[in-house]
């Protein structure tokens, strides 16, 4: 899984890698018919992000779906804004680092430790 500082850079790595994982096809060419993209929040506060583009609609990766059709189609030709993007995904569904490398919507609440990184959570976002 990579992570990227900037959503910009997420997408861009994700087009990459759609276009080197189907053979054959060109940028001009791909049909995309889903986006998904993931934020996370590391321990040290920095929020990274992860993108996936699927040229069928529903399918399952690493990341959660946010556009379809049309939509995801016109990210993929580098033709949206960003702060658009940002403002469609959920905060609800970001996911937080709790041990190096671990990440989940929440602490657990039934620790010292997790409910000290809630409180530090809940003063990032």
């Amino acid at each position: 899984m990579t992570m990227y500082a900037t959503l910009e850079e997420a997408i861009d790595a994700a087009r990459e890698e759609f276009l080197a994982n189907t053979p054959g096809v060109e940028e001009e060419d791909a049909n995309i018919q889903q986006l998904s993209i993931q934020k996370y929040v590391l321990q040290d506060g920095d929020i990274m992000w992860q993108a996936e583009f699927f040229a069928e609609e529903g399918e399952n990766g690493d990341c959660l779906p946010v556009l379809s059709g049309e939509a995801a189609q016109s990210v993929f030709d580098g033709d949206y804004d960003e702060i658009e993007l940002r403002q469609e995904w959920l905060e609800e569904n970001t996911l937080h680092e709790w041990d190096d490398g671990e990440f989940q919507l929440a602490p657990p609440l039934d620790t010292e430790e997790g409910q000290a990184a809630a409180d530090e959570w809940d003063i990032r976002d």
